[in-house]
């Protein structure tokens, strides 16, 4: 895992302009998450050849679903594919279990983090596992997060399973 995007790039050819461009697709996900009153994460999950298979934003609150986080949003809206090998997963914070494992099952090659600060999640996992991870530790994905959980911690509990 690279702790920091050193801009070398990874599968693909992908370099830190690239994953820059694909974490404001995530970005603005997580915004419209946030202006429909859910959690500010958003994902999407692009193909080996660098195209926009799917895109969307943590809709637990909103739709009362609990397993709706952003990386399955985006995961289900790229519909089925005959191969995730290649693809590459951009998500605004670093993964939970439950998105990690589907990472993991579904062989998705690489996932870039937006910030991994506010929640550690699997992404050392999946590291240790053969998929590559990037840490951007984005400023505003970081900003985000600090400012819902400050502002809703019961809802950012419940999110990450703390009672």
């Amino acid at each position: 895992m690279r702790d920091r995007d050193d801009g070398r790039g990874g599968a693909g050819g992908t370099g830190r302009d690239v994953d820059r461009e694909r974490l404001a697709t995530a970005v603005a996900e997580a915004r419209a998450g946030l202006a429909e009153g859910g959690i500010p994460i958003g994902a999407a999950l692009y193909g080996a050849d660098g195209s926009l298979l799917g895109r969307g934003h943590n809709r637990r609150v909103q739709d009362g679903d609990p397993s709706m986080h952003a990386e399955t949003a985006a995961f289900r809206a790229a519909g089925r594919q005959r191969s995730y090998r290649g693809t590459t997963m951009v998500t605004t914070l670093s993964p939970c279990w439950y998105c990690s494992g589907l990472v993991r099952q579904f062989g998705i090659s690489r996932v870039v983090i937006g910030e991994a600060a506010t929640f550690h999640g699997g992404h050392d996992w999946l590291a240790r596992h053969g998929v590559e991870v990037v840490l951007l530790d984005d400023a505003e994905c970081t900003a985000l997060m600090r400012a819902f959980v400050q502002d809703h911690p019961d809802v950012w509990n419940e999110d990450i399973g703390d009672e």
